[in-house]
This record gives structure tokens, C-alpha cells and sequence, in this order.
């Protein structure tokens, strides 16, 4: 049950945590659309700019939303356009995978912030991998990976 001295543990996870994993998101997504030749344009948050870093920018709202463009990818096709979109995704499995071996090797103790790691990274996963239009008409990742197989492209591209 939910009480105020949890109160703590919802700051640090709504606000530390939750925006780590978005970012671990992002850099899968600009992982990969370096390793296919093109560059990344990346936001963090929402709402007016706090700072920027080269290609990427924290908004205000940093702990909500996030979003990506890439530039035209040197090798191309259906298949590395696929690997770009499903490359949050990647990375936030590969996370999951990584604290939990650091977790069966002792380096790290589980703790609550380990689990609620583990919780939204399933949480982008999943919800990134749905395909769906979201209400502002971009797809989700898993949407855009379906387009570019049926179509070429997707529709409305966030990530180009």
C-alpha cells in the first residue's frame, strides 16, 4: 500500500529512473542510426528547452515524452530502417539484461529502484513495440517497423 513515506521512492522513481530509462531508449535509436551512416536529432521532455548538448536537448518536462528524427541512413532499406526503430527497444532489453546479471554476480543487491528499472523498461518496450498511432499521428516504433515492411516507410516518421 501506497503511503506518504513511499513518497521518496515515487520521487527518485518518477524522476530519476523513468527518465534514465527513456534516455537509455533514445541512445539505442542513436546507436543504431550511427552505425547505419545517418545522424540523430534527440529531445528529451517536453515543453520549453533547458539546455542542449550537441544533438540532444533536455526540455523542462525532462521526466515526460521523448523524441527522435534521423537523417537519411547511408545503408537504407527495410531491414536498417527496422533495426533503427526497434533500437530503444534493444537497448532497453539489453539494460534489463545487464542489471540483472549484475544482480546474479553480487555486484549490485536487488533493490526496489533495480525492480522498478526492470518495470519500465518492460513499460517502454512494450509500449513501443505496439503498433499504434499515437493521438499526434506519429507511430509507435513497433508501427513504423510495420510500415516500412508493408509499405517502404511509414506514413507520418518520428525518426525521419
Amino acid at each position: 500500500m501506497f503511503d506518504w513515506t513511499d513518497l521518496d521512492k515515487f520521487i527518485i522513481s518518477f524522476f530519476i529512473i523513468l527518465p534514465i530509462v527513456t534516455i537509455i531508449h533514445q541512445f539505442g535509436h542513436f546507436f543504431f542510426a550511427k552505425l547505419f551512416g545517418g545522424s540523430l536529432d534527440m529531445e528529451i521532455g517536453t515543453g520549453k528547452k533547458l539546455f542542449k548538448v550537441g544533438r540532444l536537448q533536455f526540455n523542462r518536462v525532462y521526466f515526460y515524452d521523448a523524441w527522435c528524427q534521423f537523417s537519411d541512413l547511408k545503408y537504407s532499406n527495410r531491414l536498417t530502417r527496422s533495426i533503427v526503430y526497434a533500437g530503444g527497444s534493444i537497448f532497453n532489453l539489453s539494460s534489463i539484461l545487464i542489471v540483472n546479471a549484475f544482480i546474479l554476480m553480487r555486484e549490485i543487491e536487488p533493490t526496489l529502484y533495480t525492480y522498478q528499472f526492470a518495470y519500465f523498461s518492460f513499460y517502454y518496450v512494450f509500449f513501443s513495440l505496439y503498433p499504434i498511432y499515437y493521438s499526434n499521428g506519429h507511430p509507435s516504433d513497433g508501427r513504423a517497423i510495420f510500415d516500412t515492411w508493408k509499405k517502404g516507410r511509414p506514413d507520418s516518421d518520428p525518426l525521419n
